[in-house]
């Protein structure tokens, strides 16, 4: 994929939805091409094209959001996987860069890996890395077990971090998610009581979802995040009860 079809990818997800003179006008080149590039991304599931404009796809494909962004999400796990010690048992509850999270860990062999992803299990399963897939209802898109045996499996475990996936940041809500049922996942990990962080790139921000996340944004300790999210927002966050690290 070009240079100019990934940036209209990322443009799409930030802005969630973005008209074709938009995009003609931001890349530079013709309407004509722009409507030719976003029928070659609605093609391959990127995007979804409606009347004059493009629009975000709603879905939870991790494997398809991975390839937005991923430089991006590549830093954000490794930095994300520097705050992790050896011997540590983590809780990586799901999400595209925490499968990049994930796949650091592994490749680590220090570290335990709880994960109520299967996507991230199956991921790793190459890697010589002490992983534990708890059980659940699995939900066949995003490849991730939700339901009442997995809240229980979790209040059996312990770990002293988890790492949780969000769908979107907004002053008014804080955290959120799209899925009701991943976010009852997150609410038994944040019950917990462990050091509970927040793994996301800056195109989650300004987006609002059905689900809060914790109730409120001291629910959780630390946000990673990219250095390309808004600064109103950033300086919101900074006078929350919640550390920030920007990558």
């Amino acid at each position: 994929m070009n240079a100019r079809r990934s940036e209209i990818i990322q443009i799409v997800n930030q802005r969630y939805r973005i008209t074709v003179s938009e995009l003609s006008e931001h890349t530079g080149v013709s309407e004509v091409t722009i409507r030719q590039d976003l029928n070659y991304l609605e093609q391959l599931g990127y995007v979804k094209r409606i009347h004059g404009a493009a629009v975000a796809i709603d879905n939870d494909d991790i494997a398809q959001q991975m390839e937005v962004r991923f430089g991006t999400k590549q830093k954000l796990a490794q930095r994300a996987a520097a705050l992790v010690e050896p011997g540590e048992t983590v809780m990586i509850e799901g999400g595209s860069a925490n499968a990049l999270l994930a796949r650091e860990l592994a490749e680590r062999e220090d570290v335990t890996l709880i994960t109520s992803s299967a996507y991230i299990a199956h991921l790793l399963r190459s890697t010589n890395s002490n992983i534990i897939l708890l059980g659940g209802v699995y939900q066949h898109q995003g490849e991730s077990l939700v339901g009442p045996l997995t809240r229980y499996c979790i209040e059996k475990v312990h770990f002293s971090t988890a790492f949780i996936g969000i769908d979107g940041f907004h002053q008014d809500t804080g955290f959120t998610s799209r899925d009701m049922m991943r976010a009852d996942v997150v609410d038994a990990i944040l019950a917990k009581q462990r050091r509970n962080i927040v793994l996301t790139d800056a195109s989650k921000f300004g987006l609002i979802f059905p689900s809060t996340l914790g109730g409120s944004i001291g629910a959780f300790d630390l946000l990673v995040t990219s250095q390309d999210a808004p600064a109103d927002d950033i300086a919101f966050l900074k006078q929350q009860p919640i550390e920030l690290i920007t990558v």
